[in-house]
C-alpha cells in the first residue's frame, strides 16, 4: 500500500471531487441551466425570464395576469432561496454567477402589471438589469445576509425598484 500523498493537496488536485449540489437545487438555482450560459449568466436568466413571461402572460387572461406574476415571483422565492442556498455551500461561494433563480424572481417582480408590449417588457428588463447592477441602498446590504437569502433579496430588492420606476413611467404616460 503507497503512502497518502494527497495530505495538503486540495481535493480537485488530490483526484477527489468536489461536493455536488443536490440535482433539484442545481436545476433551479442554474434555472434549468440557463446559468451556465456565458456571457453574463445573470443577463441570461432575466432574458429567459422576460420571455417565457410574455409566453404565458399572452395565454393568460387579462385578469389573472397581474396575480399569476405575483404568485410566480413568491412561488421562485421561495423556492430559490434553499436551492441559492444549497449550491453556494456545495461550491462553497458566497453568491456563484452561475445561480440566476435571483434574476429570475427580481425580473418576475419588475414585471408586474406591465401591460403586454415589447416596450413595456424591454423596459422591465433594462430596469431591473441596471438596479441589479448598481445595487443601490439597500439592495447592497441585502447582499450581506446569509446564503441563499443574501443571493435572492438583494435580486428582490432591485426587482422593486424596476417595478416602482416602470409604474411611474406608465402612470406618467411617459411609457404605454
Amino acid at each position: 500500500m503507497s503512502p497518502d500523498r494527497s495530505a495538503g493537496v486540495p481535493p480537485a488536485v488530490a483526484g477527489a471531487s468536489r461536493p455536488r449540489a443536490p440535482l433539484w437545487s442545481d436545476l433551479i438555482a442554474t434555472f434549468l441551466g440557463i446559468g451556465r450560459l456565458h456571457p453574463g449568466p445573470g443577463t441570461w436568466g432575466s432574458a429567459a425570464t422576460v420571455l417565457l413571461w410574455a409566453a404565458l402572460a399572452y395565454e393568460t387572461p387579462q385578469p389573472f395576469r397581474t396575480p399569476t406574476v405575483i404568485a410566480l415571483a413568491i412561488l421562485v422565492i421561495l423556492i430559490g432561496i434553499p436551492a441559492a442556498t444549497q449550491v453556494s455551500r456545495a461550491y462553497s461561494t458566497k453568491d456563484p454567477q452561475f445561480v440566476v433563480i435571483d434574476e429570475v424572481a427580481g425580473q418576475l417582480i419588475a414585471l408586474i402589471a406591465v401591460p403586454l408590449s415589447w416596450k413595456t417588457f424591454l423596459a422591465g428588463f433594462i430596469l431591473f438589469r441596471a438596479f441589479d447592477i448598481v445595487k443601490p441602498p439597500p439592495v447592497r446590504q441585502l447582499e450581506k445576509l446569509p446564503e441563499g437569502t443574501g443571493i435572492v433579496l438583494d435580486d428582490v430588492a432591485a426587482g422593486l425598484y424596476a417595478l416602482m420606476v416602470m409604474q411611474l413611467l406608465l402612470r406618467s404616460g411617459l411609457m404605454k
